[in-house]
């Protein structure tokens, strides 16, 4: 049995007619590979989709590898009245999330975003946050200091279609705040570049009705996932701050998220993440084993005009949204890049907090892998 058991033999994790197999390999390293495989197309069966539990059902059951595993509507979102809501959110009310009994710490918000609000985000995904003095992934030696200094301009002035492609599935991330280091896995007090004001304040909306009082948004990363790509497995543990949440927004074509254990000898469980949906990972869930192994064409339509919103100025100023750009994406000929560039690809932006309670800099001895 083992023989056909190779690295690349292509198995379902989830079936447990291969566990005796499957346990002498590396859990998630194989899940991975099953949900990423091009060769066959995976089972989708296990992986859990949220919009099947109805509002009136709090709580169903699924069953992975004969574990019960239970969905249950989150009750700690605290509907306040005084709270002045980010523009671009739905009602409190309105709200669906979820957690799961066996991943501690991790929250799901099923798309608490209005459609102008997912706009939003993307146009400043696309457009701004990719900018100098943020850094991206384009290497100098491939692309001249015009694509590196403003990727979304440079991309729509290309002629050659040829090129436009190279450029558009080359971006892969983008970076502000503390700049994660990709190479030492060190954030270094001297590489930072400001944290975008609407971000922050998006983020300290969450953070608060949902009680991380503390969490102070200081560094992100904004990941380009065109259909094809992926994500390996890692886990987020540069941060000299381990108790502070990471909060994740995904926009665009669906993705399949897999979440483990602290260590990646544990079979993962899998997630469909939809655009506008919010995760978030504390308490135990923070330091798991996490990836996304495949990105899903979905049936969203990004193509409708929509009409100019009637929203105080006053309110978007509180919430330091861009005004102009806020109302320009409900305009056809304003948005239709962007909703070019969804067709076949995802964009997730993660949140984390760099600094332990109480610091203002890092220390001399950063925390490295």
């Amino acid at each position: 049995m083992l023989r056909n058991c190779t690295p690349y033999h292509i198995i379902n994790p989830y079936s447990v007619g291969t566990l005796i197999c499957y346990s002498y390999f590396i859990m998630f390293q194989r899940s991975f590979k099953y949900y990423k495989a091009k060769c066959t197309t995976p089972d989708l069966n296990n992986v859990i989709d949220f919009d099947c539990c109805s509002n009136e059902v709090t709580v169903t059951e699924q069953r992975i590898l004969q574990k019960k595993m239970r969905f249950e509507q989150h009750s700690n979102i605290s509907n306040k009245n005084n709270i002045l809501m980010v523009a671009g959110l739905k009602p409190l009310n309105d709200w669906r999330s979820y957690t799961l009994d066996n991943h501690p710490g991790l929250l799901v918000i099923r798309n608490p975003f209005t459609e102008r609000g997912q706009r939003y985000w993307i146009a400043r995904c696309l457009r701004d946050y990719p900018r100098t003095p943020n850094k991206v992934n384009l290497n100098e030696r491939l692309f001249p200091d015009s694509a590196r200094s403003d990727w979304w301009k440079e991309l729509h002035q290309c002629a050659n279609i040829i090129e436009m492609q190279r450029l558009k599935f080359a971006m892969r991330w983008t970076t502000f705040g503390y700049h994660h280091n990709w190479d030492t896995k060190i954030y270094d007090e001297s590489m930072r570049s400001p944290f975008p004001t609407d971000l922050k304040s998006m983020c300290t909306f969450f953070s608060s009705i949902l009680g991380f009082n503390n969490f102070k948004p200081e560094a992100a990363i904004v990941n380009y996932y065109p259909i094809g790509t992926s994500l390996s497995g890692h886990t987020d543990h540069s941060e000299p701050n381990h108790s502070a949440p990471l909060f994740s927004f995904s926009f665009g074509q669906t993705a399949i998220f897999l979440i483990g254990g602290k260590t990646n000898d544990e079979i993962p469980t899998a997630l469909y993440i939809h655009s506008g949906d919010v995760l978030i990972m504390s308490d135990e869930s923070r330091l798991c084993h996490h990836a996304v192994p495949r990105i899903i064409k979905t049936k969203v339509s990004w193509t409708s005009e929509l009409p100019i919103e009637n929203i105080e100025t006053e309110i978007i100023g509180k919430n330091l949204l861009d005004n102009i750009l806020y109302q320009k994406v409900g305009d056809w000929n304003f948005w239709k890049p962007f909703s070019r560039y969804l067709d076949d690809s995802r964009i997730n932006i993660n949140v984390r907090q760099v600094l332990k309670p109480g610091d203002s800099t890092l220390s001399q001895n950063n925390t490295t892998l």
